[in-house]
């Protein structure tokens, strides 16, 4: 009888540490604000949006790569409602280490960071976000074709694209900013901020950065791939030591328990 009855008490300690184990392994491996691998070979980048310029934009962006396509989805509030927004992914692909810049780029003391006065931090246009047709560095201003704002400040945007394969090796590289402020606070673009540097026509509002955001775990100042450090990975975040510890412990606590169990059956075999 003692046999059977340790056997049955192996069981029920082991299956409690095998279901978490199972437990944690999926955790682990969708963590909130990180990039991750999918099943199918995709690669996915969450992009947290913050807001320039005081303009109260936020939002989230996700970039999927699958080879040389790239799913953009962006998610975002607190934009000016019912005006257009331009939007880019800026950054290099050779090597140069850009991120978003804070009020320290206001080289005028104006109050206002604008594009001009970013691009040094942010670099130039990669890709423009626009909804439809081209997506050349040469279509960054063309508000016809980008996402215009709700009632509510509101912004939604998908659109797959194909990429070349310099964007595709360097994607944790690259960054999203969003353009589009109104620091007088009346619901439109006007030219209280004078005109935009970039064409005259446009006013300043509609041009100077709204929010900018980079790959979750590219961090400000750390070398881009291609440099003497890689920095973050796109697998960064999915391996957490402590969750792992804990599966490994719970795993040698069941091989330990079953060795006992083992060689109590064999004992008890060797008596009768």
């Amino acid at each position: 009888m003692t046999a059977p009855r340790t056997a049955r008490l192996t069981t029920l300690i082991v299956l409690p540490a095998a279901l978490c184990l199972a437990a944690a392994i999926p955790a682990a491996a969708h963590p909130g604000h990180s990039a991750g691998k999918a099943a199918d070979g995709s690669e996915s980048y969450q992009v947290d949006l913050e807001q320039l310029n005081d303009s109260g934009a936020h939002g989230t962006a996700m970039l999927t790569l699958d080879g040389r396509e790239l799913n953009v989805k962006i998610d975002a509030s607190g934009l000016v409602p019912g005006q257009p927004h331009a939007q880019h992914l800026h950054g290099s692909t050779d090597g140069h280490d850009f991120h978003c810049p804070d009020a320290s780029a206001d080289k005028n003391g104006d109050g206002i960071v604008t594009t001009a006065e970013g691009l040094p931090v942010y670099g130039d246009i990669n890709i423009s976000l626009t909804t439809k047709g081209d997506t050349s560095k040469k279509s960054g201003l063309d508000v016809t074709r980008m996402p215009v704002a709700d009632k509510d400040g509101k912004l939604s945007y998908e659109r797959t694209l194909t990429v070349s394969q310099q964007v595709a090796d360097h994607i944790k590289d690259l960054h999203v900013v969003q353009h589009g402020i109104d620091p007088n606070g009346n619901d439109k673009y006007d030219f209280g901020k004078g005109k935009s540097e970039l064409d005259p026509k446009l006013p300043q509002e509609a041009t100077a950065p709204a929010s900018c955001g980079m790959v979750a775990g590219a961090a400000v100042g750390s070398m881009p791939v291609g440099g003497v450090e890689t920095g973050s990975g796109g697998t960064q975040g999915v391996e957490s030591p402590g969750l792992f510890a804990a599966g490994g412990a719970a795993l040698l606590g069941a091989a330990a328990l079953g060795v006992t169990a083992r060689r109590r059956r064999t004992a008890a075999t060797d008596t009768h």
